[in-house]
């Protein structure tokens, strides 16, 4: 894998711990799964418009 940084406020920060230490999971493991599931529904968005114009 390649490592990013990726820059949050302290606020996002903190939610983002939150949601991992709750989930038994690393805050790095929760904001991947979070990138990779908005780019997923990003994407079928992104197609479903390019449909929606006959292209």
């Amino acid at each position: 894998m390649i490592p990013m940084t990726v820059l949050l406020d302290e606020k996002t920060a903190e939610f983002y711990a939150k949601i991992a230490a709750h989930a038994g999971r690393t805050v790095e493991t929760v904001l991947a799964d979070s990138l990779f599931k908005l780019a997923g529904e990003l994407s079928l968005e992104a197609l479903a418009a390019k449909q929606r114009k006959g292209v």
